[in-house]
């Protein structure tokens, strides 16, 4: 046979891409992404419905704290740990395999008796499906072409945000209408159609099995023992007093030297479980950096409102839902701007934006009043839904779009282990905040009625008159504690809207942070013609 010569200067012909097949990638994506609202979902729908699992299974208010901590704590040792079995097994193995485990263990806690049988099957609920998170953002960077990425990683931000924002509205009516064992019970249709789908659908990559050979059981075991030490001292350090405690001391101490020994061992290390070197990367570092920021105003906003709405004002967990619901809505309606926003423009600038508008929203909140309800946390939530929606898809492209597609499966499960981590931070600084300004505030205007304020002391002989008026056996007392119970209100007021503050300058820094990112290029629009 006789080659046909190129003309002289002319380049070799390109290889020809190979074909997608959108139907069964779409059907089997869409599978695992609702895997994965399953598994985030998980962690705060039980947030409204503790005092209902408290009575049924007999457990003190110390012990049914638990309940989300102990599905928290093991999570994050699964997030970076499925980079690795992903390389091993390849994906679809791992998915369907922590998508089965998540329904049994989802079916025991539900028929848990005792607050020690809901905490261990909670744990290793949390701990199998976590595998269920990571693995979705692995795909969507190595399955799908460069120019639907960008349309991936809408899909994906939804469920992120959308999962803890919906979590505790739905817990509460899934209580009210049918009992708390649905909280979990609801999880085996939904599996089963997830694991269907990905068996049928889900064949993206296959695994290496020469990674087995060398497997690093003492990292596993420094990396499982930090992140735990760690996670816990986030979890309940604000509630023991941090440093005052010596389990919270020890714990630290251990998290800080275990620390230091899983990164000797993941650079040192021939076969390591954890990749470290997509660090090197500027993009990543920045884009890592950036995730924890948007995961702690997540969360905290998620925290903070409904706190304040329960707390303050009192309202019943469907009354917290329908006012959170303009945050869900708000972010559901701006991915596709968002997406298109990112693809159009270089991603550094959206970054920018979306951590400035999520700093406004919350700075909003700075002067929040204790008549604050629905509409005046309406501004606030939609503002800072439609910034963090923008700022998650952007920082999604800036951290991943220049990495080598061999470390995406690795990078992925630091990138959640870091949003998680982020959101624990935050929660924990928020918490810790509320407290500690409760009480200065709560001394502060304290000493302004013992020091004798006239309009305090007008205000007292006022409100002992109308007490002795209704019959009121001790009317001073009486006064002196509805004094106080005003003063406490008040107190916790101006903390909240500290709390506001903080997480308002948070996202504020992350913007300027974001600029330090090297310019990410964008990938072509897709074809018109792709379905």
């Amino acid at each position: 046979m006789t080659d046909l010569a190129l003309p002289a200067g002319a380049a070799p012909p390109k290889a020809a891409a190979p074909e997608v097949d959108w139907t069964k990638l779409f059907l089997g994506f869409g599978a695992m992404v609702i895997g994965q609202f399953m598994a985030i979902l998980d962690i705060q729908i039980v947030a409204a419905s503790l005092p209902q699992i408290q009575a049924g299974v007999g457990a003190s208010a110390d012990q049914v704290s638990w309940i989300q901590t102990a599905y928290l704590i093991p999570e994050v040792v699964m997030i970076p740990l499925s980079g690795y079995l992903s390389r091993l097994w390849g994906t679809q193995r791992v998915y369907l395999m922590s998508c089965a485990g998540f329904i049994i263990m989802s079916v025991l806690t539900g028929l848990s008796s005792s607050i020690d049988m809901m905490i261990i099957t909670r744990a290793l609920q949390g701990f199998i499906g976590g595998a269920m998170i990571p693995t979705v953002f692995a795909v969507a960077f190595t399955a799908f072409p460069p120019e639907r990425r960008v349309t991936a990683s809408v899909i994906m931000g939804l469920i992120v945000t959308l999962a803890p924002t919906v979590g505790p509205t739905l817990g509460g009516h899934l209580t009210e209408a049918l009992s708390w064992r649905w909280l979990f019970f609801i999880n085996v249709p939904t599996g089963i159609i997830v694991l269907f789908g990905v068996a049928r659908w889900g064949q993206f990559d296959k695994g290496d099995p020469s990674l087995a050979k060398g497997f690093d059981w003492f990292g596993l075991a420094v990396m499982a023992t930090f992140l735990m030490s760690m996670q816990f001292v986030l979890e309940e350090g604000s509630k023991d007093g941090w440093f005052e405690d010596t389990g919270i001391l020890f714990l630290t101490v251990l998290a800080v030297i275990t620390g230091v020994l899983f990164v000797w061992r993941s650079l040192t290390y021939r076969n390591p479980i954890v990749e470290l070197r997509a660090f090197s990367n500027r993009n990543f570092s920045i884009g890592v950096a950036m995730t924890a920021m948007s995961g702690a105003s997540l969360f905290g906003g998620t925290f903070l409102m409904p706190q304040f709405l329960g707390r303050v004002r009192h309202y019943s967990a469907s009354e917290v839902g329908t006012t959170m619901v303009v945050s869900g809505l708000s972010m559901f309606a701006t991915g596709p701007l968002a997406g298109r926003l990112v693809r159009q423009v270089d991603p550094r600038v959206p970054l920018f934006v979306g951590f400035m508008l999520a700093g406004w929203g919350m700075y909003m909140a700075h002067g929040v009043t204790k008549d604050w309800g629905f509409w005046q946390f309406a501004g606030v939530q939609a503002c800072r839904g439609v910034g963090v929606m923008i700022a998650m898809i952007a920082t999604q492209q800036v951290t991943m779009s220049t990495l080598q597609p061999s470390m995406v499966k690795n990078a992925s499960g630091l990138v959640n282990l870091s949003r998680n981590t982020g959101g624990a931070i935050g929660l924990a600084l928020l918490a810790t905040t509320i407290t500690n300004q409760t009480a200065l505030y709560y001394m502060g205007l304290s000493d302004q009625v013992s020091q004798g304020n006239p309009r305090m002391a007008g205000m007292m002989e006022g409100l002992s008159a109308r007490m002795a008026q209704l019959g009121v056996s001790d009317p001073q007392g009486a006064t002196y504690k509805a004094i106080g119970g005003m003063l406490q209100q008040q107190a916790t007021v101006l903390a909240f809207g500290d709390s506001f503050t903080l997480l308002a300058y948070g996202c504020f820094a992350a913007a300027v942070i974001s600029l330090l990112a090297k310019p990410v290029k964008n990938a072509p629009p897709p074809p018109s013609d792709a379905h």
